[in-house]
């Protein structure tokens, strides 16, 4: 392990299909009015919404609601639930759904009680909020595995007006104070989704992971973390309804991405920049925007970081080292992620998204580019990056 460095995550998690039985006991260490955030509606079809509800009203705290969050949460969303927040003194956000409602409910907490412009301090400038700011506390309830929203303090919000989609990870204070995690309610998201968020998780895992060549224990853990996921969702793509692999992919996506596997690297989020722009352009579902741009970036990457792809391929996906050279082992491994990516039916390029080469130059200009583990890309290859994908 290389470097120094601390970790804390503050959040208290229930894991299982009764998880949702510990919801009434956390609501007492809040204060009355709970602002209720949730997507399009589907919580309220498959019945989870009233099951919260019900133990909302039981505990006998006063609901608002903020619904309609859609999968790429807009700043004129935010500005609408941040206005919510503010006309009726919420006390505790409780996000139910996936990572955008989660996200979202992260950046709502965050934007409340400050005073200035919080697009421009948070996610523009990306700052932190001052340490005397309130922050409003915010808890999960998932139906959707995917983002590590439940663990995390990163939100991810889309300038519409502009094309501009982009992430801010705040600081532990806006980590959700607690976080229930129920296999059986992502199994009512559809089957697109599910996959989306299986690749999510794939990539959150190989952007930390594709970065240095020093004997790194949270390399470790992080090849365990992706071959459970490969084989879970080779289950879960034939069988939705088969719950340990949904529980083992739900599980998955929250270690993925609480900063546990991140703890001594450098990291590389050079796909989520790029896929973010291709999401802003093209609304795609997060996952596969990643998707359709992995191949080319990582074609790239693999010529300045052989050896840790060489190990990719041995250590996640079984390919013998015998006979073969570094390279062949290497390609062999991007050879074999490819051939998963599609037998679980993800897109890997931006044309079957509805992206169109015309669309490229605004793509390009919209990426936010950071110094990444085996790259520093220049606007031009995030072009060809780009070109290559179509």
């Amino acid at each position: 392990m290389q470097g120094n460095f601390s970790y804390y995550n503050p959040t208290k998690l229930y894991f299982g299909d009764e998880s949702l039985n510990f919801l009434k006991d956390e609501l007492k260490g809040y204060g009355p009015v709970v602002l209720l955030i949730y997507g399009g509606g589907s919580v309220k079809r498959n019945g989870i919404y009233d099951q919260v509800v019900a133990i909302l009203r039981e505990a006998g705290k006063t609901i608002v609601e903020d619904p309609g969050v859609m999968s790429n949460p807009t700043l004129e969303k935010l500005n609408e639930g941040v206005k919510i927040a503010r006309q009726n003194k919420v006390d505790l956000i409780l996000a139910l759904g996936g990572g955008s409602v989660c996200d979202y409910a992260k950046a709502v907490a965050a934007s409340v009680y400050y005073k200035g412009d919080y697009w421009e301090k948070f996610w523009l400038k990306q700052e932190q909020p001052d340490a005397n700011q309130r922050l409003l506390p915010v808890a999960c309830i998932l139906t959707m595995a995917g983002t590590g929203s439940e663990m995390n303090a990163g939100t991810v919000i889309t300038d519409a007006e502009h094309t501009f989609k982009v992430g801010h990870v705040f600081d532990s204070r806006l980590m959700p104070k607690f976080s229930i995690l129920n296999p059986k309610f992502t199994m009512s998201v559809p089957i697109d989704q599910m996959k989306a968020g299986i690749y999510d998780i794939m990539n959150h895992i190989m952007e930390q992971y594709f970065s240095d060549f020093d004997d790194n224990t949270s390399d470790y853990l992080a090849e365990g973390l992706m071959r459970s996921v490969v084989h879970s969702a080779r289950i879960a793509v034939k069988d939705p309804q088969d719950y340990e692999a949904r529980s083992n992919i739900m599980w998955t996506a929250t270690w993925a991405l609480n900063t546990l596997i991140g703890l001594g690297k450098k990291e590389d989020w050079m796909v989520h920049m790029i896929g973010h722009s291709v999401g802003a352009w093209t609304h795609a579902p997060h996952g596969y925007a990643l998707a359709s741009v992995s191949m080319a970036y990582y074609r790239r990457a693999m010529e300045n970081g052989m050896p840790k792809f060489a190990r990719f391929a041995h250590n996640v996906w079984d390919i013998p080292t015998e006979g073969k050279t570094e390279r062949e082992l290497a390609q062999a491994g991007l050879q074999a992620l490819k051939d998963w990516m599609l037998e679980i039916g993800l897109p890997l390029t931006i044309s079957e998204l509805g992206a169109t080469p015309d669309m490229i130059p605004g793509i390009t200009e919209t990426t936010v580019v950071y110094p990444a583990g085996y790259l520093n890309l220049t606007k031009q290859d995030i072009t060809d990056i780009l070109k290559e994908s179509l």
